[in-house]
């Protein structure tokens, strides 16, 4: 049995410690006991008889990182322990951009802070702007370093400046966290080339194709155009090396604790600069067992623990965000399950709505969504959802074959209509997406675009054809109003709150003409931001639709992220009702997915004490007919209350 205790790690970081004031040394002696358990269990169970020394030198660098934290940041987390649950809190409300295509440098997205605050932005996740590689780096992911900028964003206290500005302002800066794997030209790989027997540690290289083989039997292939196989044989280092994502994306091995050890002072590295959400990207394929397909293995639920333990000790205003695209039945885990709740993400990512929101909108029918949201597990009540309707990726239609099946589909047709739809090849679509990175041999077939181009904007504005406008961009607010009703945090992609048409020119740029994502990546055009506030502009309606989502989502405590969302039922296959039943008061969340009139039952209302409901979001008395029923127009959302606050 191990003899490590907190005592006796603290005995190893005195050094650090002794340089401090006896308020702030007991303030990181009570974090330690608080989350000590949390880490030692998770390293006992990655590491074994291996954790003490380990959990050691983890303390130490937390010690040292507690040290140069500024006083700024010290009392972020004091204000972030007495609310830990600031992140479901409904004032939540997302943008996530790339820096250099929304302003061009750090210096100038601080410039544009005003805009982020006309639409409501609380929390601003910026992509991958770390050093990456030079050339082809996917989109930023092949991390070169850490510890730099990009040159052409600015300097690390550039970025450090930007998150102090940010702070200020209200809004929390997020960043990405790359776990699975490096750039070929990071310092560690580099080392490992050069023959450093403990750099080639930090990496799975195979001197043939015996385990290789063996790991790829049971394989997939992530992107099976440009990254065939799972393995890249490299001269300079003499071996078959791991590389899931591309041949210059090398793995890490996690089960070599100098990993676990280097992650965590750059964790520490990043919050000390004020970054204070971690996207934990790739974080599902960070642990690799023979026989499976290396994904949601339970040792990843155990990695992210001890990662969010040591944070806690050393900088508590720091949440992590998994970035987890994976089947719904998965999803969950990685914000707490069983042995984990409350102990591993703080927030993931609910790409199980996102796919569900496209297919209503696709089918005009919401029996799937209600069966499929309806079979989801409760998420811990530390813990909740980033909700979104786009991302920086592509989208892969994650439709479970059981939640089909239960409602009379065939998830194999319904991944292929929804990819028909999406592209404008199935009849009477009038989406523009386009086909990213099909796979013959599973007819997986994914898809790109923007918001506005996957909701038809762009075809009815090609065909200048003004009701088709409305109708899109009343899919656009609704989709929306979706992600904003659902409790968690809701995102924007940048450029959806003006409806921006898919980049015509996204091939044009080096290192983009074969990666089709880029088409709805494209630089914010600034005059075109201005017409927000031009009446009647589709990027008027579009933003002024979105920024009053956020601003009535703020007054509203029934959309706490703690206060599940829960299917009552369908009545009508074109009206989805969820409800949120909050101390304050029970919600109904009720959106029209068609393009015509329906109806809401009477009786519904009254079950739920909303028979004199207020619709918030216009502030209006819902009228119930002669037929009992309440009728929502087109492409309705409704969020109703039994009043509105009044301090909305």
């Amino acid at each position: 049995m191990s003899t490590a205790t907190p005592r006796t790690v603290l005995d190893a970081a005195a050094r650090v410690l002794r340089e401090l004031s006896p308020e702030r040394r007991e303030a990181f002696e009570l974090r330690l006991e608080r989350w000590w358990d949390d880490l030692f269990d998770a390293l006992e169970r990655i590491y074994g008889q291996g954790a003490a020394p380990v959990a050691t030198r983890l303390v130490e660098l937390a010690a040292e990182a507690y040290g140069d934290r500024d006083p700024e940041l010290h009392r972020l987390d004091q204000r972030r322990i007495l609310d830990p649950h600031w992140l479901q809190s409904p004032r939540m409300f997302g943008y996530a951009a790339y820096a250099d295509r929304f302003a061009g440098t750090l210096a100038e997205v601080g410039r544009r802070v005003d805009y982020l605050q006309e639409l409501g932005v609380t929390y601003l996740h910026l992509m991958p702007l770390l050093r990456p590689r030079d050339g082809d780096n996917d989109g930023g992911y092949a991390v070169a370093s850490y510890r730099e900028v990009r040159p052409d964003l600015g300097t690390f206290d550039d970025l450090t400046a930007l998150s102090r500005l940010l702070r200020e302002k209200g809004i929390s800066l997020v960043l990405d966290l790359v776990l699975n794997h490096v750039a070929r030209e990071h310092e560690w790989a580099q080392r490992a080339r050069a023959g450093e027997s403990r750099y080639r540690d930090y990496f799975y290289i195979y001197p043939d194709r015996t385990e290789p083989d063996a790991f790829e039997a049971t394989l997939p292939e992530v992107f099976p155009d440009f990254a065939p196989e799972n393995f890249t044989w490299d001269d300079e280092v003499g071996g078959w090396v791991w590389t899931t994502f591309n041949e210059w994306q090398w793995d890490v091995n996690w089960t070599n604790p100098d990993v676990l050890c280097e992650y965590a002072d750059i964790v520490f590295h990043l919050a000390n600069a004020g970054v204070e959400v971690m996207r934990l990207d790739a974080i599902a394929f960070t642990w690799k067992r023979v026989g499976t397909n290396c994904q949601n293995q339970p040792e990843v639920h155990a990695l992210t623990q001890a990662l969010r333990a040591i944070a806690r000790i050393a900088c508590p205003a720091v949440a992590f965000k998994a970035e987890a695209i994976v089947g719904p039945r998965d999803l969950v885990q990685y914000l707490g399950d069983g042995e984990h709740a409350g102990k591993v993400s703080d927030l993931a990512y609910h790409n199980s709505l996102m796919v569900q929101t496209w297919s209503m909108l696709a089918t005009h029918d919401v029996g799937l969504t209600a069966h499929a949201l309806g079979a989801l597990p409760p998420v811990p009540p530390s813990a909740t959802w980033i909700t979104y309707l786009r991302c920086h990726d592509d989208i892969g239609w994650a439709i479970d074959d059981g939640d089909a099946a239960a409602v009379g589909l065939n998830g194999f047709a319904h991944r292929a209509f929804l990819s028909d739809w999406f592209v404008g090849a199935f009849p009477g679509s009038g989406a523009r997406g386009l086909t990213f990175q099909a796979n013959e041999a599973t007819g997986d077939r994914r898809i790109s675009g923007t918001g506005a181009a996957l909701a038809g904007l762009d075809a009815a504005r090609e065909a200048g054809d003004a009701g088709a406008v409305s109708r899109a961009v009343a899919r656009i607010i609704l989709g929306h109003a979706i992600i904003s009703g659902f409790g968690g945090v809701p995102v924007v992609w940048s450029g959806d709150e003006l409806g921006v048409a898919n980049d015509p020119n996204w091939a044009e740029e080096t290192g983009h003409e074969d990666d089709n994502r880029w088409v709805h990546r494209g630089r914010m055009d600034w005059e075109v931001a201005a017409r927000r506030h031009t009446a009647g502009s589709t990027e008027e309606r579009a933003f002024r639709g979105l920024a009053h989502l956020a601003a009535t989502r703020a007054s509203l405590p029934h959309l706490d992220a703690s206060v599940p969302s829960v299917v009552l039922g369908v009545w009508d296959p074109g009206v989805l009702v969820l409800a949120r039943r909050h101390p304050t008061g029970t919600m109904l969340c009720a959106y029209n997915v068609t393009d015509s009139w329906r109806p809401l039952p009477g009786w519904v209302l009254r079950q739920q004490g909303l028979a004199d409901a207020t619709e918030a979001l216009h502030g209006t008395r819902v009228r119930l007919e002669n037929d009992d029923n309440a009728w929502l127009p087109p492409y309705a959302a409704w969020w109703l209350v039994d009043r509105v606050p009044t301090h909305a």
